[in-house]
């Protein structure tokens, strides 16, 4: 888990990006765009990358903290990922809308 780079902020309709949506190859690069990775940052695949919330073009996107934190492909629906592990990328989700949105209530 990490806490990804970002350079503004948008509430536009998300859509997870895919390798072919950033305009490098460059994993350790892409892996800014997301919380969490299989076999850590940088990340061996692509595929490792888990929970998107940064826009390609580097926005934070408030509908992907949204998904990310409740979604069917939000942190619960993730394999092998232990309780104290959830609860912490929740609250890093969570800190990222209150700091980066007003009165962002992602629900639970």
């Amino acid at each position: 888990m990490h806490e990804p780079d970002v350079s503004g902020t948008t509430t536009e309709e998300w859509d997870d990006p895919r390798l072919e949506d950033f305009d490098t190859d460059d994993l350790g690069e892409i892996a800014g765009h997301f919380l969490l990775s299989a076999s850590g940052f940088p990340p061996e695949n692509f595929t490792d990358l888990k929970l998107p919330v940064v826009e390609p073009d580097g926005d934070l996107n408030k509908n992907a903290l949204q998904t990310a934190k409740s979604g069917g492909h939000g942190v619960g629906a993730i394999d092998d990922i232990d309780d104290d592990k959830q609860e912490s990328v929740e609250e890093l989700i969570d800190d990222l809308a209150n700091e980066r949105f007003e009165n962002a209530d992602l629900g639970d």
